[in-house]
């Protein structure tokens, strides 16, 4: 695929990630922050698409609304464990398993005397960041693998560009992206996801399934069939092509082939 599709036969649906797709990475997940021209852009996308803009990202969809405040978009957190469906509606939340809460207290036990590993708990979501320890990254993936049968049944590690996180098995992207895609105003669009990491792999995967338009954030391999180079290339390419609704000019995506 050399070139983006027309939408105007059917208008696109955008998915978007927030850490290294909207936002740069931070080494500490509280230390990122949104600007006003960034807020100002996304209720302009949402206004041009009449509401078929969601996040999908891995972060809480408290931590979500604590970012974006006042804006309260669909989103799918949590990698999908986690839902509003619709914009200022309510929150489908998921809980900690007990499992999780003493496995995180045992890692983190281990890793104690480690400077730059940060642990977030999200829900049933464990997430270890090592981006300010590069060099731990390998002990602390043994060490998550050697503790994993500790967790409930369907548990899985899942590594990324700076760190890893234990998940569920059903904690994925694509059924978030589908589980919107079926509903209002995202029914019978385009969809068009946008992500930079590891976990956005599986939903390039499904909109790619779908006949949609799979962005990648960054280098790297990937199944998306478009490349954008940082985060200032997305915001441009919300700006160029799904405000200006144009296809033929503007920032556009290069193949990913």
């Amino acid at each position: 695929m050399s070139a983006l599709p027309d939408f105007s036969g059917a208008a696109p649906a955008l998915f978007l990630d927030i850490d290294g797709t909207l936002l740069e990475h931070q080494a500490h997940p509280e230390a990122v922050s949104v600007d006003e021209e960034l807020r100002r852009l996304l209720i302009a996308a949402a206004e041009r698409l009449d509401g078929a803009l969601a996040f999908v990202t891995g972060r809480s969809i408290e931590m979500v609304d604590r970012l974006f405040l006042p804006l309260s978009l669909p989103v799918a957190g949590l990698y999908g464990l986690e839902h509003r469906l619709e914009a200022g509606g309510d929150v489908e939340l998921a809980e900690e398993p007990a499992d999780v809460s003493a496995v995180r207290e045992a890692l983190q036990g281990e890793f104690h005397t480690t400077q730059g590993i940060y642990f977030e708990r999200k829900g049933p979501v464990l997430a270890i960041h090592t981006r300010d320890a590069p060099d731990s990254l390998a002990a602390v993936q043994a060490a998550a693998e050697r503790v994993l049968p500790d967790l409930p049944e369907g548990y899985r590690v899942v590594t990324g560009h700076a760190g890893l996180e234990f998940m569920p098995v059903d904690a994925l992207k694509s059924a978030a992206i589908l589980r919107f895609m079926a509903l209002d105003p995202f029914r019978n669009r385009v969809p068009v996801f946008i992500g930079d990491d590891v976990s956005d792999e599986c939903g390039f995967d499904c909109v790619n399934e779908i006949g949609g338009v799979s962005i990648k954030v960054g280098s790297g391999k990937t199944a998306a069939r478009f490349r954008l180079p940082d985060v200032a290339a997305v915001r441009s390419f919300i700006r160029d092509e799904i405000l200006a609704g144009r296809t033929g000019s503007g920032t556009r995506p290069r193949s990913a082939a």
